[in-house]
Formats: C-alpha cells, sequence, structure tokens
C-alpha cells in the first residue's frame, strides 16, 4: 500500500540509468492504514482457539503510488529474498499465504496478472475498478470494497434523484476514473439525463491538466459535476479553481475523495461544502484508537516511518535528521520522543469513522478466517480429491483460494462477508454530505445509504432534510441545461444539441399538456376544452338560449308583454264590436286575426330554453301554422275587401262569395296546406337535438337540428307566399273606396312582414347558436309587431281617441265621396 501518496520522478539525461522514483508527501491517514495491519494482525495472533499454533506474519511494502514500486515488492513477497527471483521461493521457513492491496486499481490489475499466475489470494482493500471482477482475467481477485460498477450504478442514481440532468463529467486518467465515469455517464443517458462535459484529469502532467478543466467547469451551466479521483490529483484541480474563482458548484464525489481527510482543511471549504457522495461503508475496531496512541519512537518495526510521522504530527526534528542550520533556527524544536499522541487530535487518532482501515481491518480476517476452515478440515472430508485436506504448515495457493472462495465472515458490525462468483462482495457504502462542524472544521455527514444485498425495499435511502448545500440554496440546487416545461407547454429540441436543451412551446389552440416536460400536446375529447392554462380538459359551456342569460330575458319578457297588446285590442273590438269601424272590418275574422297575432308572440318562447327532443319537433312546426294562421286571416280579409266593393255593382254574381264562410273556407284551406307541409316534414326528416362542438371554440352549442333545411324553407316559403298574394292583392285594391283604407293597411302590413323575413334570410345564414335563435325569435315578434301596428293601430286610435268618426254618417259620406 502507499504510505507517501505522491512522488517525484528525477530527470532523465539518457546517459545514466534513471534513478528510482523519490516518495513525497507523508499523510497520517495512510499511515493509519499501515497500522491498521498491524493492528489486525496482532489481535488475530491474541484471540485463543483461533489458527492454534500458528502466529501470522506481514511485510509491508511503500508503493508511493509508483507502480514499479507495487511490481517490485510484489516479486519480493513471492521470492522471499531482497530482491525479486521470478519464479523462485528463496525463504521456505514461513509460508506466504496471500497479497492484500493494492489501493489503487491499476496497480492491482497489473499484480492480479502476476499472482494469478501462481494462484496466490490476492484481497484488495480499496482498489474498485470494474475491470476486476472479469473472473477469466483474474481468477484470485479479491477485495473487500464493492466493484465501482455498483458504486457508478449509484452515482447515477443520486444525480437523478435530485432531479439534475444537466452533468459534468470529470475523472482520473487510470482505470479506475475512466471505468467508472463511462459507467456513470451510460446510467445518466439511458435514464435521459445529458452530459455537458467529459474531462481527465492528465496524471503524468505536472498540473493535472487543471487549467483546461477549471475553465471549461466555470464557463459551463451545469451545476453537478460529478468527479471520479483520488484526492491528491484532484487536489491540484481545486487549486486552480480557487485561483479562477469557481464557486456555486455541487461536486458528486466518488468514494475515493468523498471522506478525504487531506481535502478536509479550511482551504477547501468554500468549494467543497456541499459536497455529496459514496464513502465505503464505517464498521468498528476495538481497542484500535488505544492501539495508535501506543506508537512510540523506541518501537524496531517501522522505525524510520515512526520518526518521518512524529515529526510531521508534533512539527519538531530529530537530532539525527537536523542540519546545523536548522539547529540554529530556534523555530524548529527538537523531537524528544516522549510527546503524547493521546493529547492530540488529528486524522491518524480520529477513529470515529473508520472505511479504508476497516476493509484492510476485514481484508486481513479473510485471510486468517480461510486459514483457520483450512485447519480445521478434517481428512476424509476434505474439498480435494479423495476427501483430502491442506496441510495448514506446508499448503499450496490454490487450495487456500479454495477456502476463501466458500467464505463467510461475520464482520464485527454484525454483517456477513462472502465473495460472490466475480470476487466482490455485497456492495454497501454510506452517502455523505460535507458540512462544517459546530467548530469550524469540515466532516464528513451520513445522510443516507446504498446497500444492494436489501432483498426487499428501497437500495437507495437518502433523508434530504440532513444535507447542507454550499450553493447557499434553501432548497436542492438546479442543474439543468433547460428548465422544466411547466404543464400547457411541450418540450421542443433544440438544434445541435443534446436532449436536455430544449425551449418550452404553448400547446396549440385545443390541446392540452397535463404533466410537467410533455414531449407532445394531446386534444381534448371533443366535449371538453382546456382551461386557461392548458393543462386540464375541461367541459365545454353549454350555450343555448336560456331563460337566464339576458338575451333570453328580454326576448321571453317582450314575448309576453307583446302577447298582451292583441288581447287588449280584442277585448277593445268586443266592447265596440257594434260601432262601424269594427263591423265593417269582419269582426269575426279580426277577432281570429288578433287570437292569431298574440299566439304569435307566444311562441316565440317555444324557442327559448334547453333545446328537448319534443321542443325541437314542435317549435318550428308551431310557428309555421300559427304564423299560416295570421297571414291566411289576412289574405281572407284581402279578399273580402275586393269582392265586397266589387259585389256592391248592380247584378254582380260576386255577392254569394261575401258569405262569411267564404273567409273560413280561405283560412282553412291555407292552414290545411300548411300542416300537410309539416306533417310530412315530421314523417321523413324530423328535427332533433343537436350537440354541436367547434373544433376551434370552447362552446358546446346545444340547438335543434332542422332536419331537412328543404322542409324548412318550404314552409316558411309557404308563408312567403300567403303574404306576396296578399300584398299584391291589396296592393291593386288600394284605391278603391273604403272609409278606413283597408287595402292600404293590409299592403304596408304585409310589406312589413316580408321586409322582416327577407331580412331574416341572410341574417340566419351569418349566425349560429343562440344568436340564430335570437334572430329568428326577433323576427317573428318584429313581424307580428309590423302587424298589429299596420293592421290594428289606426283602428284602436279611432275608437280610443276619435270616437266621432266611428259613425255610420261618417262612414257614408265617404263612401258616397
Amino acid at each position: 500500500m502507499p504510505v507517501h501518496m505522491d512522488k517525484i520522478y528525477p530527470k532523465v539525461n539518457y546517459k545514466e540509468r534513471p534513478g528510482p522514483a523519490i516518495c513525497t508527501t507523508f499523510r497520517l491517514d495512510t499511515y493509519q492504514r499501515a497500522q491498521a495491519v498491524q493492528f489486525t494482525v496482532e489481535e488475530i495472533n491474541n484471540t485463543p482457539n483461533f489458527l492454534p499454533n500458528i502466529t501470522l506474519g506481514f511485510q509491508l511494502f511503500d508503493s508511493c503510488v509508483v507502480l514499479q514500486r507495487a511490481v517490485s515488492g510484489t516479486l519480493q513477497l513471492l521470492s522471499g529474498h531482497g530482491e525479486s527471483l521470478p519464479n523462485y521461493r528463496c525463504n521456505q521457513k514461513t509460508q506466504l499465504a496471500a497479497v492484500i492491496g493494492h489501493t489503487t486499481s491499476t496497480y492491482s490489475i497489473l499484480l492480479a496478472h502476476i499472482l494469478g499466475l501462481y494462484r496466490y489470494p490476492q484481497i484488495s482493500h480499496f482498489s474498485t475498478s470494474s475491470l476486476l471482477s472479469n473472473r477469466i482475467r483474474f481468477r484470485s481477485f479479491f477485495r473487500t470494497v464493492p466493484s465501482d460498477a455498483f458504486q457508478s450504478q449509484g452515482l447515477a442514481q443520486l444525480v437523478l434523484h435530485f432531479g439534475w440532468t444537466w452533468i459534468g463529467l470529470v475523472a482520473l486518467d487510470n482505470d479506475y476514473g475512466q471505468q467508472g465515469i463511462q459507467i456513470v455517464k451510460r446510467d445518466l443517458i439511458k435514464a435521459g439525463a445529458c452530459v455537458a462535459f467529459t474531462e481527465t484529469i492528465i496524471s503524468s502532467r505536472q498540473d493535472r491538466n487543471a487549467p483546461h478543466i477549471a475553465r471549461v467547469i466555470k464557463d459551463s451551466t451545469a451545476t453537478a459535476v460529478v468527479i471520479f479521483s483520488t484526492d491528491i490529483d484532484l487536489s491540484f484541480l481545486l487549486d486552480e479553481m480557487l485561483r479562477q474563482n469557481i464557486t456555486g458548484k455541487v461536486w458528486i464525489a466518488s468514494e475515493a475523495w468523498s471522506t478525504s481527510f487531506f481535502l478536509s482543511v479550511s482551504k477547501y471549504s468554500r468549494l467543497l461544502l456541499g459536497a455529496i457522495g459514496f464513502a465505503l461503508h464505517s464498521g468498528s475496531m476495538p481497542g484500535f484508537g488505544d492501539f495508535l496512541n501506543r506508537v512510540n519512537t523506541s518501537m524496531v518495526m517501522g522505525n524510520q516511518w515512526i520518526k518521518i510521522f512524529w515529526e510531521q504530527v508534533f512539527s519538531c526534528k530529530f537530532q539525527d535528521q537536523m542540519s546545523t542550520k536548522l539547529m540554529s533556527n530556534s523555530s524548529i524544536k527538537e523531537c524528544t520522543g516522549q510527546e503524547s499522541l493521546e493529547k492530540i487530535r488529528n486524522n491518524y487518532n480520529d477513529v470515529s469513522s473508520l472505511r479504508v482501515p476497516y476493509n484492510i481491518y476485514t481484508a486481513v480476517h479473510v485471510v486468517a478466517k480461510a486459514l483457520d476452515d483450512l485447519g480445521k478440515c478434517r481428512k476424509g472430508d476434505g474439498p480435494f480429491p479423495n476427501g483430502s485436506c491442506a496441510d495448514i504448515k506446508n499448503f499450496k495457493p490454490w487450495q487456500l483460494l479454495h477456502y476463501i472462495k466458500k467464505l463467510r465472515l461475520n464482520t464485527s458490525d454484525g454483517r456477513q462477508l462472502f465473495f460472490d462468483e466475480n470476487g466482490d462482495p455485497p456492495a454497501v457504502y454510506d452517502v455523505v454530505n460535507w458540512q462544517l462542524s459546530p467548530e469550524g472544521q469540515i466532516q464528513q455527514v451520513t445522510v443516507g445509504s446504498y446497500d444492494t444485498s436489501i432483498t426487499s425495499g428501497n437500495v437507495f435511502t437518502i433523508n434530504t432534510s440532513y444535507i447542507h448545500w454550499g450553493t447557499g440554496d434553501l432548497g436542492v440546487p438546479v442543474s439543468v441545461c433547460s428548465p422544466s416545461c411547466p404543464p400547457g407547454f411541450r418540450k421542443a429540441a433544440r438544434k445541435g444539441q443534446p436532449s436536455c436543451c430544449f425551449q418550452c412551446i404553448l400547446c396549440p389552440y385545443g390541446e392540452i399538456a397535463n404533466h410537467t416536460d410533455s414531449l407532445q400536446c394531446t386534444k381534448c375529447p371533443w366535449d371538453m376544452w382546456p382551461n386557461p392554462t392548458q393543462d386540464d380538459c375541461v367541459p365545454k359551456t353549454q350555450e343555448f338560449l336560456s331563460h337566464e342569460d339576458p338575451l333570453g330575458i328580454t326576448l321571453t319578457t317582450t314575448g309576453i308583454s307583446s302577447s298582451l297588446v292583441p288581447v287588449a285590442i280584442f277585448a277593445l273590438f268586443i266592447y265596440y264590436k257594434t260601432t262601424p269601424i269594427v263591423r265593417a272590418n269582419n269582426y269575426s275574422l279580426s277577432c281570429l286575426l288578433l287570437v292569431s297575432l298574440s299566439l304569435c308572440f307566444l311562441c316565440s318562447l317555444v324557442f327559448i330554453g334547453y333545446p328537448q327532443y319534443e321542443i325541437c319537433l314542435l317549435r318550428q312546426v308551431t310557428f309555421g301554422v300559427v304564423f299560416a294562421l295570421c297571414v291566411s286571416c289576412i289574405l281572407a280579409k284581402t279578399n273580402m275587401v275586393v269582392i265586397a266593393f266589387k259585389a256592391t255593382r248592380p247584378g254582380s254574381q260576386l255577392r254569394k262569395w261575401t258569405r262569411p264562410h267564404v273567409s273560413y273556407l280561405i283560412v282553412i284551406s291555407c292552414i290545411l296546406i300548411q300542416i300537410f307541409l309539416c306533417i310530412m316534414w315530421l314523417t321523413f326528416s324530423p328535427p332533433f337535438l343537436e350537440v354541436k362542438s367547434e373544433s376551434n371554440s370552447g362552446v358546446l352549442v346545444i340547438q335543434c337540428n332542422e332536419g331537412s333545411p328543404l322542409a324548412f324553407w318550404s314552409m316558411l316559403g309557404y308563408l312567403g307566399l300567403l303574404a306576396s298574394i296578399s300584398f299584391i292583392v291589396a296592393f291593386l285594391a288600394r284605391r278603391l273606396p273604403n272609409s278606413f283604407n283597408e287595402a292600404k293597411f293590409i299592403t304596408f302590413s304585409m310589406l312589413a312582414f316580408l321586409s322582416v323575413w327577407l331580412s331574416y334570410i341572410p341574417a340566419s345564414l351569418s349566425s349560429q347558436g343562440k344568436y340564430m335563435v335570437a334572430m329568428e325569435i326577433f323576427a317573428i315578434q318584429s313581424s307580428t309587431w309590423g302587424l298589429v301596428i299596420c293592421m290594428f293601430l289606426p283602428k284602436c286610435y279611432i275608437i280610443v281617441f276619435r270616437p266621432d268618426m266611428n259613425s255610420r254618417e261618417k262612414f257614408m259620406a265617404k263612401q258616397k265621396r
């Protein structure tokens, strides 16, 4: 494992063999991991009845994150000698059981190729690349951390959980970073999210390509950025972002840096507060804290590291490490070796959340448990040919490998560890959020979990109320290319841009979108219409000429009040029926005409109100028959005026046509023809109730369909024919001697009647719905008023205001003139 976390390569002059890399950046948290190995081995050796008569030992190599050093250390373990001798085991006194490591996936892949040749078990405590799950290539590799395939899927779920669809991706240029970020990218795109940018941290460059990546992040509109990197490589990018003053971003962390002590300093607090990500599941190691504090400079094992550690913790220098110049500098104190670690609180002796050390602890216990199982094998019941067992003091690597594959280990936190067919354990992660502690220090607070071992329920849980965002948002920060389209709008793609970048277009007239980010609008049913926000269909407004409508109220009031006028005139005629003016105008026909005029006014009321089926059948028929009665009465009066004048001549044969039954015969004949037309209409194509919906209107027109337009216009045309005959005859007889100008009154009344109904024809064709009905009612009432005024107003005026003219003498005098 790397105890130093960085290195410096010597300059190459191509004249001599390049020197080894120089290890730099001794870190307290990585030294804590090294101590975890020693602590676990001592704990196992001190456990009674566990590996009896067997003592475990270990060798630890500091790779400094240098691939060559990792390979060299592995070959030294295999050969058991100071130098690596491939295919030779020089130290026969001790048995090599397994190799723990490496930390970095790329290094573990190379080591797995070597160790797999000899079937030596290799157990990594921090290598998470999904490539290592290939059992064909890496037959003896195991790990106590989940594969990045699980982490990447979980990180994609985490991003989608917060509704972030416009994501930036940054990854280290090794197998860990590239494999992990590709799975995240695949799952995000599959779920409909979009990637704003994908950048690579180039570890071979001194600046790690940080200036370019920082500019891309700063210029991007993506708020959420997923980073797959180690903490040491990420620090270069963070330093550059501080220089460029990049703020307002949410960082989604992979487990390699989500709990980094190295980055948990005030320097990066302005950037990393609010970061959220996956961390390895933490566990407990009873007694580990006391063990860490017992380290002292008198220990022989790892003494060189202990001195470096001591100087870093207590900010001092040992005398043999101090030059004359340093000794003269009073600011550098000398290490005595008596300093107390118990008084120090740092990331070395912080055991509140053990993650990587706990995985090392578990890895050592895996090897020990497999050795214990191997040692407890009974001959005849063994897993090898003929039921044989392996000798624990002289076993083959592949024999121990068998027991590791079948292992079931109960961990200190109550979980059961086992390996699947790919050598991976159940994937368990903590979801952590970077927050400020009450003391002002950065801390990683667990806000959720991701546990694939859960067979029932949701493997992903998170408590959003525990999360503190570093962007200053009260709620979850937004990271979208385009804001969501609200209901009533649909998404339309922008040419040449990802699917997450779109524009919102209002649904066309008559269509709705009832949920956010609708891809298309839908039409409402024929009897429904969009509400004002176009997110729901509501029933269309029913339109008909109702009694509650102001127009309906007006026409109803007018119709009822108007119908009383002919009644009043009728009463007046009854009262003055013996007077010359009443008798001269054919009293019986006048009374019948007045009744029909009152019915004409009242028949207009049938057109007002909800047009039920029965009303639709009868309203036009009622109108036609009543008006036929009215006009036929006028025609009979016209006929009587002409014939009565002609019959006054001596010897005239027309006198017999002046009898009352002739007038009644005319009226009955005319009405019967109209009734016949109406019966034919109702028989073959009757009117019916129609619900009419206009495609571009929110109104549902409830109306009576006349069934046969030909029948309707035939009925109306027949009325026009009767009126035209009356008009022509009366017009020709207008100059006949008559005391009260009856022919002239008929002429004017028919002229008014025909004018109204001729005007109705184009007006009805240009109107619809309740206004077409109102137009017909207006024509009925106005034409009826024309008849009342022209036929009876002059007579009523004479009866009421000029009684002197209503005498036989006046009547005869006019007749003689």
